[in-house]
């Protein structure tokens, strides 16, 4: 329920807009790469030039910058209108980028549609809003999303033996399991991604936390009033170029949530679309024979095994030659069998035997160590 109401629009007043006229930043040099500077196809003029204290739609008050990509910035707001803090993704001005952008919509269109009470639902990413910004070199989309805090991923870079305890790897799990159930059985989508990406398809840093935490978001804004993000100032100070500011650690953290639709597909016909990295390719899609929605539990195996063993390098062949048993030697006993017979469920080269989502998410593994 908490993270339903910081969801929902505050009725009142509209919040007004606060006055981000601090001078004393610190300028980067004109000869220093920064940001998306660094990325080796960057072009200034495909970004929005967005300023701190700018207003977009009306509504949305850039409070800083959360951070960057190739193909987007993401920026902490307030929304005037809803009296609370969104996360604003903008991206790059491109034509080719059009078309996944629509297909992007169309998927959160599809999630948003459904009226079912599915406990998984809580567990996929909400779009809040879209729009285009215009820019002086053209059309930018805009998504505006809850703000979350950070990854699994980064969550198990916390912990100096790069692995998940078993309890939060299985919390995680089922909120992974019940998302998808979710998309599989409510929404019709499979969450596969594209041959170009660089990683698992269901990945460790698409999953990311809430945050129950709104103090988080009001010491964002006077970090930036009181001490302002340092930028770099180019074309004459017509564009900014500003360096990414982190949340703070919540106090409260909100559930796992799923995330990363840009690849996903609908569940209504025969699929026999190339998908997926090489080394993490479903043995359907390897055969090039008609796959479904039981990739996204090869993938969610691949991420699992990963996430035990403590092995997130892009070079790790999951399965291979070398048998389960062998490649999990941190459990013990009990747990590590009940854990390793959960992970045939899911590494099945046949896609029929695998198991379904909703019979995962009530793994005995999983039950066990929530």
């Amino acid at each position: 329920m908490a993270s339903l109401l910081r969801r929902l629009p505050w009725p009142g007043r509209a919040w007004r807009p606060i006055t981000f006229s601090n001078p004393n930043f610190t300028r980067i040099s004109l000869d220093e790469k920064i940001e998306e500077e660094l990325f080796p196809d960057y072009i200034a003029s495909r970004y929005y030039p967005v300023r701190i204290g700018e207003v977009l739609r009306d509504r949305y008050q850039i409070v800083g910058k959360l951070g960057f990509g190739a193909t987007s910035t993401v920026w902490l707001a307030r929304d005037l209108d809803g009296r609370r803090h969104v996360a604003l993704k903008l991206f790059v001005n491109s034509e080719s980028l059009g078309k996944q952008l629509e297909h992007e919509l169309s998927m959160y269109r599809r999630t948003s549609i459904s009226v079912a009470k599915h406990p998984g639902r809580e567990a996929v990413r909400n779009l809040l809003d879209s729009f285009d910004v215009f820019g002086p070199d053209g059309s930018h989309r805009c998504l505006v999303h809850p703000p979350l805090w950070e990854s699994a991923l980064a969550f198990l870079h916390r912990n100096p033996v790069r692995r998940l305890p078993s309890p939060v790897l299985a919390f995680i799990l089922r909120r992974l399991f019940l998302a998808l159930d979710f998309l599989h059985s409510e929404c019709r989508i499979i969450h596969t991604d594209g041959a170009d990406c660089h990683g698992t398809v269901i990945k460790a840093d698409d999953i990311m936390f809430g945050i129950n935490d709104d103090s988080v978001f009001t010491k964002f804004e006077e970090q930036e009033l009181h001490h302002p993000s340092p930028r770099k100032l180019v074309d004459d100070g017509r564009r900014v170029i500003y360096s990414s500011r982190e949340l703070q650690m919540p106090k409260d953290w909100g559930a796992p949530i799923l995330c990363d639709f840009g690849s996903a597909v609908v569940d209504d016909r025969e699929h026999l679309e190339d998908v997926q990295p090489d080394i993490y390719r479903a043995p359907e899609v390897i055969l090039e024979a008609p796959w479904s929605n039981k990739i996204d539990i090869w993938n969610t195996g691949c991420m699992n095994l990963a996430c035990i063993i403590g092995d997130f390098r892009p070079d790790i062949p999951v399965p291979s030659n070398v048998p389960l048993e062998e490649r999990e030697t941190h459990l013990e006993g009990e747990n590590r069998d009940k854990f390793l017979a959960m992970m045939r469920k899911m590494l099945q080269w046949d896609p029929v035997r695998r198991s379904s989502a909703k019979e995962l998410a009530e793994d005995e593994w999983i039950m066990d160590n929530i």
